[in-house]
């Protein structure tokens, strides 16, 4: 037989105590409300003996609050958003809210779909790592005083606040690792999105090149289908430039599917071509021989996510003064990358 749903207004009467009085014992205030000690030991050993859980939603209608934030990233299986969603998760709590975690898969119409899934829902605020296209969207928010923070990348037709790393410097920095290493024919490998975090990256390689008076070589595999098509496009591109010496790989993955495809043609690393992938993760610390990487900020910029958000949470509204802020990454030497 189906449980029926306890409500606040079931355990008053049963307990002879106000609603008022059992909903601040809940959240939390039985000491700032000065309830007695004994009165909230009685209700929570109550609630627990009934197995009472509070609908959220009920008490947003009430309160205008969920204590709950959309979590929205590209793919919560990659190492990167699922660490810096670990971390988010944790100041989350520590402060109160609870996050809900979805991913986009890198579709447009996903995106929309989940934050409108999330506003339907009232959550009280937003992380999101945007698709291309989310511009209306991510406005519309705004206007409706409804907190968010963009981080990883941004939009830059919208003023959001956004916290991520300072990607071009990084990849410069990685390149010039490369370059002061004497190594003159320098690629990078990269995808050919228009985000903001891979145009940055990209920025950051042809810095380097033209600074040391070097020729620029790049392969940009089409995003949507990366994983088909980089086996046999970073095989074309080594046969056409046999004099690459190093490799830097815009993204993780690209690093992790490109390694495959040198170990299968016997590429020695680094004696014929060194390498380094930008941001770090496990698999590319046990590669043999251990791969060189971009360190990106996790706990620094989970921090500043969750620091900012909670400044316009408390508020209650969308500050006028956006926060734009890139946080350094760090180079990681190992062995891909020579002495």
């Amino acid at each position: 037989m189906k449980r029926n749903r306890i409500s606040i207004k079931d355990i008053s009467k049963a307990l002879g105590l106000s609603n008022t009085t059992i909903s601040f014992i809940l959240n939390g205030k039985a000491e700032e409300m000065r309830i007695s000690t004994q009165v909230a030991e009685r209700v929570l050993a109550y609630v627990k003996e009934v197995g009472y859980t509070p609908n959220y939603l009920a008490r947003g209608l009430v309160t205008g609050k969920t204590n709950t934030i959309g979590f929205i990233v590209e793919s919560i299986g990659n190492s990167f958003f699922s660490q810096i969603a670990s971390l988010i998760e944790e100041q989350a709590y520590n402060n109160g809210y609870k996050i809900i975690y979805s991913s986009t898969n890198g579709e447009q119409r996903k995106a929309l779909e989940l934050i409108r899934m999330f506003r339907d829902r009232g959550v009280d605020g937003y992380i999101i790592c945007p698709t291309e296209g989310l511009e209306d969207e991510i406005n519309q928010l705004k206007e409706e005083n409804r907190p968010v923070v963009l981080f990883d990348r941004y939009l830059p037709d919208v003023d959001s606040h956004y916290i991520g790393t300072n990607n071009e410097d990084a990849m410069y920095e990685a390149c010039r690792h490369l370059a002061d290493h004497g190594r003159k024919h320098i690629a990078l490998v990269t995808t050919d999105s228009q985000q903001t975090q891979m145009l940055g990256r990209l920025a950051g390689y042809s810095r380097l090149v033209k600074e040391k008076g070097l020729n620029a070589y790049i392969l940009q595999i089409p995003y949507e289908e990366r994983k088909q098509r980089l086996p046999g496009d970073l095989e074309t591109f080594l046969n056409q430039h046999p004099q690459l010496d190093a490799i830097c790989f815009a993204t993780n993955y690209l690093a992790i599917g490109s390694l495959e495809v040198m170990r299968e043609l016997q590429i020695s690393i680094p004696d014929r071509i060194a390498v380094i992938a930008f941001d770090d993760n496990e698999v590319l610390r046990l590669f043999q021989p251990a791969v060189t990487a971009v360190e990106q900020p996790l706990e620094d910029m989970a921090k500043s996510i969750i620091d900012r958000l909670l400044v316009d949470l408390k508020l209650g509204k969308v500050t006028e003064k956006t926060t734009h802020k890139e946080l350094p990454g760090r180079l990681i030497v190992r062995a891909s990358s020579g002495k």
